[in-house]
Parts: structure tokens; sequence; C-alpha cells
């Protein structure tokens, strides 16, 4: 009898060993994780990142502080299009001088466009993306933009992309360009900019475009002729890197460096944004860094 005892109070004990076990073990790899995943420092003055999937915030520095966004404001340029009612890719808008006029007033950054040539939607939206053109930048606004002037259908086209920022909770957000060539009072945050981003990745011509590594457009002279342009690099080097699919760069002497981005892999999708890294080299590093965090957070 004693016997019998002893041994179900041995089986007893067996068990709630193998439970505890079982317990410390299941705690131990549901921690694990979470204990291994360290919080990326950046050089960036600003950074966010999310999952794009749920929305859920993975990382921030100084996420809501406002900064100078150079080229990034384009993505805000390229929602306010591909936003418009009854959109047609392929309608042609003739380069005026004002474009070329503005371009070398303001030594912007250009996709090489010719006055007088005509070019579609679509070429102005890769010639904006990719290699950042501030001349395709202008021929959008003034195209999508209303009045009976170049000025004042740029400044509509201002006012449209700062209706469009709020009605998507871009609270700390204004702009007075539509390139980033500020007049004083072009800011948002890396928070902001992430917003724009995950609602401007839902086009899957704005995905198109921004995945794109080199584009080549062939445009229609005065003459009726074709002509095919220099081809366009994109600007962003990160693509293709640990499933990156884009989204936009930015530079300025008083801005330094930005990169809204967004990147999927193994079904894990991650968007974000750094703004005021110190060079083109440290901001490559704290997009990778976030990259790699936000994919071991969400696994």
């Amino acid at each position: 009898m004693k016997t019998a005892i002893k041994g179900s109070r041995a089986r007893r004990a067996a068990a709630v060993a193998v439970t505890a076990g079982a317990v410390l073990a299941t705690g131990a790899l549901t921690a694990a994780p979470a204990q291994a995943v360290t919080t990326p420092t950046i050089t960036a003055k600003g950074g966010f990142l999310m999952n794009s999937a749920t929305g859920k915030t993975l990382f921030t520095k100084a996420a809501d502080t406002k900064r100078l966004t150079a080229s990034t404001t384009k993505v805000m340029t390229a929602k306010v299009v591909l936003s418009q009612s009854n959109l047609n890719l392929d309608t042609k808008v003739t380069i005026k001088k004002a474009v070329s006029d503005y371009i070398v007033s303001k030594g912007a950054s250009s996709a090489g466009l010719i006055v007088g040539d005509k070019v579609t939607v679509r070429q102005l939206l890769y010639g904006m993306m990719l290699p950042s053109g501030c001349d395709a930048a202008m021929a959008l606004a003034d195209k999508f933009g209303s009045g009976s002037t170049v000025s004042a259908r740029t400044k509509n086209f201002i006012s449209k992309m700062n209706t469009m920022a709020k009605s998507l909770g871009m609270t700390n957000t204004h702009f007075d360009s539509f390139d980033g060539i500020s007049n004083g009072s072009n800011y948002s945050t890396p928070r902001d900019l992430t917003k724009v981003a995950r609602s401007v990745m839902k086009s899957s011509t704005f995905k198109t475009v921004v995945k794109t590594k080199k584009y080549t457009a062939k445009t229609i002279t005065k003459t009726g002729s074709t002509r095919t342009m220099a081809a366009w690099n994109n600007t962003n080097t990160l693509l293709g890197w640990n499933g990156t699919l884009g989204i936009k760069t930015g530079s300025g002497t008083e801005a330094k460096y930005c990169l809204v981005f967004a990147a999927t892999l193994n079904g894990e999708s991650v968007m974000g944004a750094v703004m005021t890294a110190p060079n083109a080299t440290d901001r490559t590093a704290d997009v990778k860094k976030l990259i790699n965090y936000g994919y071991a957070k969400i696994s």
C-alpha cells in the first residue's frame, strides 16, 4: 500500500515537473524573440516604422517633430495626381517654357524634359519619382491644378496637397511646394510621411513606378516625331535589398538626407521614414537597420 502511494506521489511529482518544464520552455520560447530584438540606434534626427499590414507602430524617434521634407514631398504630389477622378495616365502634357525657367532659376533636380515635348502623365510620374525631376513635378502640378495661369494652377495644386494631408490625418504637415523646394513652410514628420506612403502604396500604378530601377521614356516632339529620352535611374539605391519596394529619397542643404521606404519579405511588411540623416550612407544604414528590426519584431 505504501509502495502504491509512493508510486502515485512519484508520478504526480513527475507530472508537475513535466508541466512546469513545459511552461518554462513555452515561456522561454515566447520571450526569446522579444529579448533578442534590440531596438536600433539611427543617425537620422527623426524616424518612424510601422507594420504596414496592421498599422502598428514598431519604432519611433522624434516621430512627430516637424522637419523639412525635401523631395519626399513628391510622394504627396503623386498621391494627389493619382487621386484625380477619371484619371487617364496616357493623357499627354506639353512641357512649357515656364517649367524650364523654374528648373534653371532654382537649380533644381531634373528629368531633362524638353520644352514643347508631349509627355504622358504616366511618364511624368516616372520622371518625378525616379530621377526626382522637379520639372516633372511642376508639369503635373500645372496640369492638375485649377486657374488661368501656371502660377495660379501650381498654387491651387499645392492647396490640394494640404487638403489631402488633412484627410489622411497628417496633423504635423504643411506643403508650400510641389517638389520640396521650400518657400519657408514645407514640413512634415516621419509619422506623417509614413501615413501618405501607406495610402499611396495602395495604388498599383504608384507601386509599379517606385519599384522600377530604370525607365526610358519616349516622348513626342513639336514636329510629331518620337524622342527617346536618356534613361531615368531611380535615386533609391535600396531597391530590391531585402524586399525593399521603394519609395522616395530626399536631400537638401537644410533637410539633409531623408527616405520614405516600404519593404515586404516572407509575408511581413514594414513601412517608415527617416528624416535629417547626416549623409546618404548613414541614411541607407539607418533604413536597413529599421527594415531588419521591423521584420524581427513582426516574426
